[in-house]
């Protein structure tokens, strides 16, 4: 037996890091926690300091058993979960099992899976921080008592299989009520004068200003009608050129949330897979001759700081590949939130030096597209930023000022490499205007008004809710996944053109909740609650004192809905059509995953099949049937009436709730590739793709 032990989360990390350390050293796999609160009981006595009650995770105790043999062999013990809150919990928990005392240097932390890293960590042991414990500990048993003791009277009340969580329960607000926005969202009209102006064959775009004094909106038709009044002749003199030079910067290396948004932007990944695919490149791919090398540093980090090291690594590589004016000087990383667990680095390759195009034969096609966008956006981060000239242009025809903005990339820099997505601009493109100067004369050869409408707020996309949730301070990067995970398998949401959409079922849950626990669901409460668990790490306050200044008050919002909440009762509606295997009637009953047709003789009889799907929509043709989802032989879907075959209507796109601000006719979604626009089927009103 080797003289000193090593343990580890993952078995993958295990292999790496044991040639690593060399003969003198055994590693070994925990697979994560081996103990947890029990599944089957709340596992926190709330009547003695909230004193939370584990046990050995079922199945868990072969392996157990196995590290006790291996630790009674070693000599030294080196505990090396990952380097965070729930990697210090699985230590201190390990330390428990095995007899280790937290107080010695048994604690490693990596923040990367190379072989400099390892060997360095090693040279480091610590003792167990138990600030960091204690805070994961109390965010474990805050989800228990607020889960353990909703979800009960949820079952009781609503229907059983139900959950409600902390994190859970904002998100799904945050949803609904973007929903009700939408849905009550009365357009606005405005429009918009363009023109097509020409000097020495060169053709430009300017819009309407306003006129010469101020800049004005255009709210109808008859504003626009006198604008185009006042136009005299076809010229229009340049009133203004005003020409700057703009510096963008690069956008800062990933922190989980953000490479979870440009992951969905850029890669349409979601954010579970992001985590999957970043857990393997962070853990170690077969390198051939090298063996197995983790490509990526650790992936749950909120921080932006990047080790010296990497830094001057990435300036030698872009001073090579693209020249000294590419690179940037050094400069302290910006944290991205109020609270940033700096003893991480934010997400980047381990080495620079292994560039995507190296790594085609050893990556599979999605982790190989992961890679690149962690590895572009690390090196563009240490670029130098891009200078843009840009060009503000004012034309004036009597009183009537149009405004022409042209930009251009005079140095790219970190450009070159990469440029960051936005869920709400458009990329920079070079816009280009004719050399013009103050005093000079244009000729105009199209004048183009258009009438526009306001547009309600797109629905949530994971990218977005992601964002949303780390704006506002709500639960942790690393929780994200999981969260949005749950929502959707609980049948709470669904997911339509990739955004999110509340069931029936999320919104009797979310009325519930949002009665009898309003401080759940509260986001400035919720976000103060991570505030207290912030203070727990950095050692400014006990956890039980943070768990008790929440449950005294819970607990009593816990007894009046359990003693004063009426039962919701989701009766079964007829579906009018009988079984087809024993004649009884047919009902629609309310399922995890949304409706769905039953035989009411259930259970001597337990036929079901899918229902055709209402979508909200009276039907365009007949103005009495409901537009219902349905689905062809080929299994796509499409839309018709309910009245069928009384009413033939049909439409490959989804009929919209709400008649074309224009014309009053039916708007409908139409996919394209980047998103979804919605489009009157007989005029030309189009509103922006969401």
């Amino acid at each position: 037996m080797a003289d000193n032990l090593v343990i580890v989360e993952s078995p993958a990390k295990a292999k790496t890091i044991e040639r690593y350390l060399g003969k003198k050293y055994k590693v070994r796999a925990s697979l994560g926690h081996l103990r947890d609160l029990p599944r089957s009981q709340m596992g926190v006595d709330t009547e003695n300091n909230y004193e939370p009650k584990y046990i050995t995770i079922r199945g868990k105790g072969p392996i157990l058993q196995e590290l006790k043999k291996d630790a009674k062999k070693a000599k030294k013990i080196y505990l090396a979960a990952d380097p965070d809150r729930e990697g210090e919990a699985i230590a201190w928990h390990l330390a428990h099992q095995l007899g280790i005392d937290i107080e010695s240097d048994c604690r490693v932390v990596f923040n990367e899976i190379t072989k400099d890293a390892i060997k360095e960590s090693f040279k480091n042991p610590r003792p167990i921080n138990m600030d960091l414990v204690d805070a994961q500990q109390a965010r474990r048993i805050l989800d228990r008592l607020v889960g353990y003791n909703i979800s009960p009277i949820l079952w009781k009340k609503v229907k059983k299989g139900l959950s409600a969580g902390r994190v859970q329960s904002v998100s799904l607000r945050l949803i609904i009520d973007r929903e009700n926005e939408i849905k009550n969202f009365v357009p606005e009209e405005y429009w918009s004068i363009s023109g097509q102006f020409t000097k020495d064959s060169i053709t430009f775009e300017a819009a309407f200003y306003g006129d010469a004094k101020k800049k004005l909106k255009l709210t109808n038709k008859a504003q626009v009608d006198e604008i185009l009044g006042q136009l005299k002749g076809d010229k229009f003199d340049i009133a203004s050129v005003v020409k700057k030079e703009r510096k963008r910067n690069p956008a800062a290396p990933f922190t989980t949330s953000s490479l979870q948004q440009e992951a969905a932007r850029k890669l349409n990944f979601r954010a579970k897979k992001t985590m999957m695919l970043a857990q393997q490149l962070y853990e170690g791919i077969n390198l051939g001759k090298e063996g197995s090398v983790g490509l990526i540093t650790y992936m749950r980090t909120d921080s932006t700081r990047i080790a010296d090291s990497a830094k001057e690594e990435a300036q030698s590589f872009i001073e090579t590949m693209y020249g000294k004016e590419f690179v940037t000087p050094s400069k302290a990383a910006k944290k991205e939130t109020n609270k940033t667990q700096d003893a991480h680095e934010a997400i980047r390759p381990t080495s620079v030096m292994r560039p995507p195009a190296a790594m085609k034969t050893v990556l599979s096609r999605d982790q190989l597209r992961l890679y690149k966008l962690i590895w572009e956006r690390f090196v563009a981060s240490q670029m130098a930023p891009a200078i843009l000239d840009t060009v503000t242009m004012d034309l004036l025809n009597g009183d009537v000022r149009f405004r022409a903005n042209g930009s251009q990339v005079k140095f790219p820099g970190f450009m070159k490499v990469y440029v960051e997505g936005d869920d709400d601009k458009e990329e920079e493109k070079d816009r280009i205007l004719p050399p013009l100067e103050e005093g000079q004369q244009v000729d105009y050869s199209e004048i183009d008004p258009k009438q526009h409408f306001t547009q309600p707020p797109p629905r949530y996309s994971e990218a977005r809710l992601v964002k949303t949730l780390e704006e506002l301070g709500i639960g942790r990067p690393s929780t994200y996944a999981p969260t949005l995970d749950t929502i959707q398998k609980r049948g709470y949401v669904t997911l339509d053109a990739k955004r999110f959409i509340p069931t029936e079922l999320g919104e009797i849950v979310h009325q519930a909740v949002n009665q009898y626990f309003p401080d759940i669901i509260d986001v400035e409460f919720t976000a103060e609650m991570e505030k207290g668990l912030d203070n727990i790490e950095d050692g400014k306050i006990k956890w039980v004192e943070v768990i008790d200044d929440f449950y005294q008050d819970f607990e009593k919002h816990v007894q009046v809905a359990d003693a004063e909440m009426e039962k919701i009762e989701i009766k079964d509606e007829p579906a009018g059509e009988d079984c087809e295997k024993c004649g009884s009637p047919m009902v629609f009953k309310l399922g995890r995953y949304g409706k769905f047709m039953a035989c009411s003789n259930f259970p001597d009889c337990r036929n079901t099949k899918a229902i055709i799907k209402p979508i909200g929509v009276t039907c365009p043709t007949c103005k009495e049937g409901q537009v219902v989802e349905r689905k062809s032989k080929t299994k796509r879907i499409f839309y018709g009436c309910d009245r069928y075959p009384e009413c033939e209507y049909v439409s490959w796109d989804k009929p919209v709730a709400r008649p074309c601000p224009k014309c009053e006719n039916t708007l409908v979604e139409k996919k394209l590739k980047k998103g979804v626009q919605i489009q009157c089927t007989e005029c030309d009103y189009k509103e922006d793709p969401q």
